[in-house]
């Protein structure tokens, strides 16, 4: 898999959802598969096409990335993580 968007946080731009912080942990031509930990988790993650989120230009760590694009085992808990210490990161 390509690294292109994987492992970056995005927002989502409208719906019910709008403003929610995700990481992208998939993607295709046109639509990107993001997951919060929490709601979309892992193995559910949310289809959004790619017109409809906003890419933050901050990526998530580096393990976390790379295990992202090798397509190694990620727990729910790593991605809570990694977007709860992002919003506190941003609200600084």
């Amino acid at each position: 898999m390509s690294a292109g968007m994987v492992g970056m946080f995005a927002t989502s731009k409208s719906g019910h959802d709008k403003d929610t912080v995700y990481i992208i942990v998939k993607e295709e031509e046109e639509y990107v598969y993001v997951s919060d930990g929490r709601l979309k988790t892992l193995e559910n993650p949310k289809k959004k096409n790619k017109k409809h989120i906003q890419i933050i230009k901050k990526e998530a760590d580096d393990i976390l990335k790379e295990k992202l694009i090798n397509g190694q085992h990620i727990y729910n808990e790593e991605i809570r993580k990694a977007i709860g210490g992002f919003i506190c990161q941003r609200q600084m």
